[in-house]
């Protein structure tokens, strides 16, 4: 899409942006939540931290997040292992989905596997943003096993949260209210976990403004339960206006997604520091056959001081070695992969790649 067609948004969100940026949030029972994070609150908090790079983080034996927390397939051994992978090559941090049935169906059992991630990531030096709600893949689930992987599918068996539930039981919206506030209080000082990811790519699916009543739902419970961490959700498509621009308003530090080459990266990053001061943190970037790479974007980033949160790390049963619109169903593996850095035994898919990342990050120093 050409850049001109993004400039009535563009006036738009920047009117909105200084109008709106200090506004308070009510919550459903008439209870005033915190407001947004100012400039100097956001910039001071972010000055305070290491650079954050890193990936989105699901161990390679689970197909989804339900596989990833139910307590039959919770791997904390391979959970270290490939956490391990990211320390070896300078990653401090990593981005890692929540879903709510998990916690449904066990809710201590659900914050103890948390917690048991939370030490196993900070032995290795990481930090951690969560995300609670999800736009993205298929719209239903089921607790249990989980379905077998599609060969050759990118995530094909990765789960929408709430996804289509909601619209068909909208009363749902309790029960989702105690999730995320029992979530949100029960960490709200670990300061293990950097950021609040509340909902992912909201729209997406076909949703459009569908998702924004959840959206605006989300904001006020965390900004009711006030954690100590920032809450955000990541802009990630200019075409959903009303989305945007309340990601933009209502979140505390801007977080956005780009799978576009250099200079279409360069272009985002510079229309949204036209709209806001506030850190930036890029919570998914990285697809090889789009002309997203380490060696063209993880430069970028570190320039200008924008944490960098790439998709996958070990390549396993998403399957996101594939690329979202090329299934190779016989499973074989594609020339180039779309995304991740390790095989299972911890081999880099690029050597080039790998030392490149420790040059910036700093291991090879």
């Amino acid at each position: 899409m050409k850049n001109i067609l993004y400039i009535p948004l563009l006036i738009l969100l920047v009117s909105s942006y200084y109008s709106c940026n200090q506004s308070k949030v009510e919550g459903n029972e008439g209870v005033i939540a915190r407001e947004v994070w100012t400039t100097q609150q956001a910039n001071e908090w972010y000055s305070n931290l290491q650079w954050l790079r890193g990936s989105n983080f699901i161990p390679s034996t689970a197909i989804n997040q339900l596989e990833m927390w139910q307590t039959e397939t919770f791997d904390p051994e391979t959970i270290s292992r490939e956490l391990g992978y990211a320390e070896s090559i300078g990653f401090n941090s990593m981005r890692v989905y929540l879903h709510h049935l998990a916690w449904q169906i066990d809710p201590d059992g659900f914050k103890n596997r948390i917690r048991e991630y939370l030490e196993i990531a900070d032995n290795h030096g990481i930090s951690t943003m969560f995300v609670l709600f999800d736009d993205c893949w298929n719209p239903t689930y089921e607790a249990g096993k989980q379905p077998d992987l599609k060969p050759g599918i990118h995530n094909s068996g990765w789960l929408r949260d709430p996804g289509d539930s909601i619209l068909i039981n909208p009363e749902m919206i309790i029960n989702l209210e105690v999730y995320v506030k029992d979530v949100l209080t029960s960490f709200a000082d670990d300061n293990r976990i950097v950021v609040w990811d509340l909902y992912n790519e909201p729209g997406n699916s076909g949703y459009g403004d569908k998702s924004l009543p959840l959206l605006e739902k989300v904001f006020s419970w965390g900004r009711e339960v006030n954690p100590s961490q920032p809450l955000s959700s990541g802009v990630w498509n200019w075409g959903l206006k009303e989305l945007s621009e309340y990601q933009l308003n209502n979140s505390d530090v801007i977080t956005y997604h780009n799978y576009g080459s250099p200079e279409d990266h360069q272009w985002f990053i510079d229309t949204l520091r036209t709209l806001t001061e506030k850190p930036l943190i890029c919570t998914e970037y990285m697809a090889r056959t789009r002309n997203s790479t380490f060696m063209n974007t993880l430069p970028i980033l570190k320039s200008e001081n924008i944490g960098a949160y790439n998709w996958g790390l070990v390549a396993g049963k998403t399957n996101t070695i594939y690329a979202w619109d090329t299934p190779l169903t016989d499973g074989s593996e594609p020339k180039l992969w779309f995304h991740d850095i390790f095989r299972k035994d911890g081999t880099p898919y690029s050597r080039e790649e790998v030392d490149l990342i420790k040059n910036i990050t700093g291991i090879n120093n």
